[in-house]
C-alpha cells in the first residue's frame, strides 16, 4: 500500500531547526560577553533608522536664594551624541547533507557555541577599543593613557615604558574617577590575564576582602574575579593591544560608552538545493559609541 506524500523532510520541519540553533546561539552569546555587560546598552530592536541620538544635558548648579529676589534662572543649549548602527557582523556555515545525516547532534552545538563566542568577542572587541579615544585619546592609538605602575606616568605608544599594575598605579586611577565626579556605583576595571597575575602577587588583595566578594550568596557576571576598593575586577583576554606589545585595562563608569542594539544575534536557516546542503547564519546589528570621555581611564601594562 503507498504511504502518501506526507514524509517529514526538511523542508516540512524547518520551522523547528530555527528554534534550536536560535535558543542555543543566544544563550552562548551571553555566556561569552564581557565588555558588553559593562557599558551601558540600549535596545533598538524592531526600529527603522540608522544613527540614535542620545540627549545630553547640562548640570545645573545650586544658588543662592536672596530674601526678596526672583530665583536664578538657568538656560542651556542641551547638545546630544549621535550613535551610528554601522556594524553588521555574521557567522555562517553550510552544512551538508552527509554531514546532517551523519553528524552526531553535538556538532550543531559546536556551531551555536563557536557562532556565539565569535560574536560576544566581536561586540565585545568594538567596545573595548573606544578605550582608545578615552581621557582625550586620538581613538587611535592610547595617547592619553597612563602606565599601570603609578598611574601618573604616561603612556608613550610603541614603546616599551608600560609597567604592571601596583597598589599606589589603581588608586591613582581611582582618584581620577573620583576628581571627574564619576559615580561609584556602576564603576568596572577590566584587566587582561597577566594582570591578574599581577594582582594575585599583591598580597594585600589576595586577603578575604579582595577574593571574598565574589563568591556564595553573590551572582558572579562573566569574567569577575573580585572586587577592589568597591569597583568589580573583570578579566579578558580579549582587552586591547597597543602599539609595543602593551596591553590596556580600562577602569572606567558603564555610561561612560554605549552599546546600541537593532538586531540582537540572532540565527537563521536555508536549505540550498544546488549545494545539497543547510546553510545556517548568524548575525547582529549594532553601533557604539563614547559618552563620557572622563568615566573611563586606559592604563597600559606588560602583555
Amino acid at each position: 500500500m503507498a504511504l502518501g506524500t506526507d514524509q517529514v523532510s526538511i523542508t516540512t520541519a524547518a520551522t523547528f531547526i530555527p528554534e534550536i540553533w536560535s535558543d542555543e546561539i543566544v544563550a552562548a552569546y551571553k555566556k561569552n560577553l564581557v565588555a558588553a555587560n559593562l557599558f551601558k546598552k540600549m535596545s533598538f530592536v524592531g526600529k527603522k533608522g540608522d544613527t540614535v541620538r542620545i540627549p545630553v544635558p547640562a548640570r545645573g548648579v545650586a544658588a543662592v536664594k536672596a530674601i526678596n529676589t526672583q530665583v536664578t534662572l538657568q538656560a542651556a543649549t542641551e547638545t546630544d551624541i549621535a550613535v551610528l548602527i554601522d556594524k553588521h557582523y555574521e557567522y555562517s556555515r553550510m552544512i551538508e547533507d552527509m554531514v546532517e545525516v551523519q553528524a552526531l547532534s553535538s556538532l550543531r552545538r559546536f556551531y551555536t557555541d563557536d557562532a556565539g563566542y565569535a560574536l560576544a568577542k566581536q561586540v565585545d572587541t568594538s567596545l573595548i577599543q573606544l578605550g582608545r579615544g578615552f581621557n582625550g585619546g586620538s581613538a587611535v592609538t592610547y595617547g592619553n593613557a597612563y602606565i599601570g605602575g603609578d598611574g601618573t606616568t604616561a603612556y608613550t605608544s610603541g614603546s616599551p615604558n608600560a609597567s604592571a599594575l601596583t597598589s599606589a598605579g589603581i588608586r591613582r586611577t581611582v582618584q581620577r574617577l573620583d576628581d571627574n565626579d564619576v559615580p561609584m556605583e556602576g564603576r568596572f576595571f577590566l584587566i587582561p590575564p597577566s594582570a591578574r597575575n599581577t594582582l594575585m602577587g599583591i598580597s594585600e588583595y589576595v586577603a578575604q576582602s579582595f577574593v571574598g566578594e565574589v563568591g556564595a550568596g553573590n551572582t558572579i557576571r562573566n569574567g569577575e574575579i573580585g572586587n577592589l576598593y568597591g569597583i568589580p575586577v573583570f578579566v579578558s583576554s580579549n582587552v586591547d593591544t597597543a602599539t609595543g606589545a602593551a596591553r590596556i585595562a580600562l577602569m572606567g563608569h558603564k555610561d561612560a560608552a554605549v552599546l546600541v542594539e537593532q538586531v540582537g544575534v540572532r540565527s537563521q536557516t536555508q536549505y540550498k538545493q544546488e549545494y545539497l546542503g543547510t546553510l545556517y547564519t548568524a548575525d547582529t546589528l549594532y553601533g557604539v559609541k563614547e559618552l563620557r570621555d572622563g568615566a573611563c581611564i586606559p592604563l597600559a601594562v606588560p602583555a
